[in-house]
This record gives C-alpha cells, structure tokens and sequence, in this order.
C-alpha cells in the first residue's frame, strides 16, 4: 500500500518504442521508479522485448493486452489470471509479428475494491463509441474500462 492512498496504478499504451519513438523521455523515465507503483496497466503496443523488461521491473504486478501492432512477444500459458511475468522467452521482440499476440486480448484486474477491465481498444468498432464501450464493460463486469484508441 502506498501510505493512506490505496495502491498506486501506472496506466500506459501504445508506446512503439523504437518503432515510433526512440525512448520513453527522461522527464517521465524519472518518475518511473522500480516498486513505487503496485500495478502496472498496459494497453499494448509495447515495441520490443526491452520495453516488455522495463514494464515487468517497475512493480510486483504487471498487466499488458495485446496492441494491433505488437512485437514478437514473449508466450506465456493462457489461463484467465495470466500474466506476463509468467513468460518464458520464445519472442524475438524485433518487430510487430503476424502471428496472434502472446498478450492476452482483454483482461480484468483487481485493485482494491475495484474491478478493472483492460483492453487495447482496435477491437471497439466504431472506434471509441461510447455506447459500444458501456457495453464491452458491461461484458467484462468491470467497474472501470480501460482502453486506447480514442479517435
């Protein structure tokens, strides 16, 4: 627990390093502080094997679903509490991967008293619909939704 405010929780997505970017930039590195946070919740779309590292050794629980444009993940056993700091390496983690993602395509997490739903988002056609997205939380029977692809 973080002192009198529950757990804290890095939300992230979509970061394509170094397919888009070169890094994550040292403004916000800075404040990634291995176990500060409890959770670490990402909607996909890492970009390579050492990013996929970096995410596991933030904090104890680390969340990641499948992007639309993932690298050669690393596999991991499917089960519904699976997670990937239970991969073991068969991915390359050099490139987006026309094979099916080892990244699950939703999951729901617990934080606290709150259920969380956690998806990438390229599933939600029309893209970013609200109606849509109340009832893929309905689906999950979740209380919050997270999810990218907002445009």
């Amino acid at each position: 627990m973080a002192g009198n405010f529950g757990e804290l929780v890095l939300v992230l997505g979509d970061l394509h390093i170094p397919q888009r970017a070169s890094l994550i930039p040292e403004k916000f590195k800075r404040m990634l502080v291995p176990n500060k946070m409890q959770h670490v919740l990402c909607t996909g779309n890492i970009g390579s094997r050492q990013q996929y590292e970096e995410l596991r050794n933030l904090a104890p629980n680390v969340h990641i679903t499948a992007g639309d444009y993932e690298f050669n993940a690393p596999t991991f056993t499917s089960t519904a509490n699976s997670d990937p700091s239970e991969a073991t390496g068969s991915g390359s983690g050099n490139g987006p991967t026309s094979t099916p993602s080892a990244f699950p395509e939703s999951k729901v997490i617990t934080v606290g008293e709150f259920r969380i739903g956690l998806l990438h988002g390229h599933q939600i056609v029309p893209a970013a619909d609200h109606s849509v997205l109340d009832m893929q939380r309905r689906l999950m029977d979740v209380d919050i939704l997270i999810h990218e692809h907002n445009c």
